[in-house]
């Protein structure tokens, strides 16, 4: 087994990165996630990889599209005004249907907002923020050892299903150190036959491109993609279920919430209250069907998040409105205490008994 070491998540997801094998990083400072391409800048010149602080996030995410059309792993990252600015050549890939992975370390918003923690880019991250239908990879580590798996998991995923893939980090998680066990080197296995490699004059030019002037073709296109969203969808989703066995009141929450919610889960159940968590890992596809299931023996759900409620719409969907759910959230780089979580907890409980 590989030795732990202790590192910074924003310093795990780039060790991670490079790993996975991932040679071509392009991004721009912006806290909180600058370690991630400080980190780059000393590694990369040492393994024969490439670090370009581009002109801009606008630069840095065409120069991921460009690398990835010719097949190779490439990466960015930045802070939610810096995946704001990429949104269009998120895009431009998801339409090219080329992999690469977006790291976004969120900070509060909207606008210029602050630079401490936020969970206020999940609309943007699992609708599609950029234009046109599509869908990203969405996956949220909640420790540093995850920062670093997921990575990993991330460009895996985006190389089998020919699509762009995000780590939806926030800013506690990017500059916590824990000890992480890295992942071995590994190679993708995937073959890349639509990449942009040369002919060699021995087969005809590969063409990536997401313009289709003719509309019966664009819709073509966009119907076969949603086909292989749904591949995704039934296979790849991934949760935590904790405590989950006898509760009858469950928390949704990721990332930092969900493990600030896991004291309060503590603390309930002192008091007799039995409080579970379902803890989403891929926020696209989301776990739907858990949260379906619990609906059937659980009395109410609380999202816990650090945002205005973003999460809250998607546990309706879920469940069905079967269930009240709750909100019990901080905004604007604020996070919950366990504390403010147990009020809400003995506030669901007085309202449902």
């Amino acid at each position: 087994m590989s030795e732990k070491v202790l590192m910074k998540g924003n310093e795990a997801i780039a060790e991670a990165a490079i790993r996975a094998g991932c040679r071509h990083y392009f991004g721009y400072p912006i806290t909180p996630q600058t370690e991630v391409a400080a980190y780059m800048a000393k590694r990369m010149p040492k393994i024969g990889g490439t670090f370009l602080q581009a002109e801009s996030e606008i630069a840095a995410i065409n120069m991921v599209y460009g690398v990835a059309a010719a097949g190779l792993r490439a990466m960015t990252s930045s802070s939610s005004p810096g995946v704001s600015l990429k949104q269009e050549g998120i895009s431009y890939l998801a339409g090219s249907d080329l992999p690469a992975l977006i790291v976004n370390v969120q900070r509060g918003g909207p606008g210029l907002g602050g630079i401490q923690p936020s969970q206020s880019d999940y609309f943007q991250a699992t609708k599609g923020g950029g234009h046109g239908d599509y869908h990203l990879i969405v996956l949220a580590p909640a420790s540093v050892q995850e920062m670093a798996d997921l990575t990993v998991k991330a460009f895996d995923l985006a190389d089998k299903y020919r699509m762009p893939a995000m780590i939806l980090a926030d800013g506690t998680m990017g500059q916590m150190m824990e000890p992480v066990v890295l992942p071995e080197e590994t190679v993708s296995s995937v073959e890349k036959p639509w990449a942009l490699t040369g002919t060699k004059n021995k087969r005809e030019h590969n063409i990536v491109n997401s313009l289709y002037l003719v509309p019966e073709k664009l819709e073509k296109i966009n119907f076969e993609r949603y086909e292989r969203y749904k591949t995704v969808e039934q296979n790849e989703v991934m949760y935590e279920s904790y405590m989950m066995g006898d509760a009858e009141y469950c928390i949704v929450a990721f990332g930092i919430a969900a493990r600030v919610a896991k004291n309060a889960i503590t603390s309930a159940r002192e008091k007799g209250i039995r409080v579970g968590m379902l803890r989403p890992i891929t926020l696209w596809p989301f776990p739907q069907k858990a949260i379906a299931d619990a609906a059937k023996s659980v009395k109410a759900f609380i999202s816990v998040e650090l945002s205005m409620g973003q999460m809250i719409e998607d546990i309706r969907l879920s469940e069905d409105c079967a269930k009240p759910v709750y909100l019990c959230n901080r905004a604007g780089g604020m996070i919950p205490s366990p504390e403010d979580i147990m009020e809400t907890i003995n506030k669901v409980v007085g309202g449902n008994n």
